[in-house]
């Protein structure tokens, strides 16, 4: 069996990969914790590939990676590729977001997501991307998920994503619509 590292140290993002990608003909691997890949990129599939690329040729294995983010219509597309480093945690990231969208009346927004499988010598080949149209609520809704999960409400659920059980998330998700795209295509990488 193949081994596939999982490029991440986010415990969130980890769990939601390992149920995605479960009952495939892969061994996952978690990536070596002291081995920390700056997020150098202007784009979530650069941050993806960069990942990806890195951590397969530092553990000599095929890898997967994903970056993925926040980008509000408001704000520009923030925080983007910035969404984990908007602050120290989950609660200050979202604390900062709602100040920053105020009393705003356009409140929509996406979660995107990018994803890259990278060869043990770190070539990339596969990348898929998948996004998540919702809007930001005023106050955080549901104890679920993580990062910005208690604000990001979906309204053809009439939920937030911190309210949905994790397979009705995963089914809907950036990352879960990015990866439903990649699983045709890992066989052709063994």
């Amino acid at each position: 069996m193949t081994k596939l590292v999982v490029a991440t140290g986010n415990p969130g993002k980890l769990r939601e990969m390992q149920a995605y990608l479960t009952g495939l003909k892969w061994e996952l691997i978690l990536k070596p914790e002291e081995l920390e890949i700056e997020e150098t990129g202007d784009t979530f599939a650069a941050n993806a590939c960069l990942k990806a690329s890195e951590v397969a040729k530092a553990t000599g294995n095929w890898a997967i990676a994903d970056d993925s983010g926040l980008q509000v219509d408001a704000l520009d597309g923030a925080p983007g590729v910035y969404s984990a480093r908007y602050g120290n945690t989950d609660a200050e990231r979202i604390a900062k977001l709602l100040k920053e969208l105020g009393d705003e009346s356009n409140r929509e927004a996406q979660f995107a997501c990018a994803i890259a499988v990278a060869r043990p010598d770190g070539a990339i080949v596969l990348t898929q991307s998948g996004i998540c149209r919702g809007e930001i609520l005023k106050k955080p809704r549901g104890n679920g998920g993580f990062g910005y999960d208690p604000v990001f409400y979906v309204p053809e659920k009439k939920l937030t994503f911190a309210e949905m059980t994790p397979e009705l998330k995963r089914s809907i998700s950036h990352r879960g619509k990015a990866i439903a795209a990649l699983i045709p295509q890992l066989p052709i990488v063994k």
